[in-house]
């Protein structure tokens, strides 16, 4: 098995459970569009890909009415969401051994940076990761393989040989694949085998356990 010494992590999914926060607010950002929300597992999909596209997709919102969804979203998400969330268990134990046999880690989210670090710090594994990048506030960078060149640039990884995107969504294997760097994909998330697998994913990881067995096989 291939050894990296780099690796990127997603934060939605993959480090963290954010679905109740996410969920509440798309659902407080939908009730200013008048849309009611019957089933709150509906709005799991939002978890992973650019907001903006997800109004826009699942909603059939507009370019403008969706950007203006994003705000609401916010509005909510900064006061509440991104607190109603928790570290998946096992991945802080994972971050402290894969720091322990010299890995570089860091993290590319499609959330905005801002709000990615507030996330990180607040749980305490922010100190972790050497680079954390992630979406603006304005909208423009949005596109996962955008955000995955920003962090290697960033923290100058010249290696792309030995350098892998960590993810749960299509969105992670498909941003990997356009920074030429592997993929391994996680079941624990929110995306299925069959998306993670259809996207490209060079890996698949069931567990965390499974992860760590995968990124620091001696261990």
């Amino acid at each position: 098995m291939k050894t990296y010494t780099n690796i990127v992590f997603d934060l939605d999914g993959t480090l963290t459970d954010p679905a109740l926060g996410i969920t509440n607010s798309v659902m407080y950002a939908l009730e200013k569009y008048g849309i009611p929300v019957p089933d709150r597992s509906e709005l799991l999909k939002f978890i992973g890909p650019p907001l903006i596209e997800s109004f826009q997709e699942f909603y059939g919102l507009s370019r403008d009415e969706a950007k203006i969804a994003v705000e609401y979203y916010r509005e909510y998400y900064l006061a509440k969401g991104m607190f109603e969330n928790s570290v998946f268990p096992g991945i802080e134990d994972l971050l402290i051994s894969l720091k322990a046999n010299g890995k570089n880690l860091m993290v590319a989210t499609a959330k905005v940076e801002q709000f990615a670090e507030t996330v990180l710090e607040h749980f305490g594994i922010a100190k972790y990761f050497t680079c954390i990048a992630g979406s603006d506030l304005e909208n423009t960078i949005t596109h996962k393989g955008e955000i995955i060149l920003s962090v290697l640039e960033r923290c100058e990884i010249t290696d792309r040989e030995h350098t892998v995107m960590v993810g749960d969504r299509m969105h992670d294997m498909l941003g990997a694949k356009y920074a030429s760097i592997d993929s391994i994909g996680v079941l624990f998330g929110y995306g299925t085998r069959e998306e993670l697998e259809n996207a490209g994913a060079d890996i698949i990881a069931e567990s965390v356990s499974d992860l760590k067995r995968i990124l620091s096989p001696q261990v």
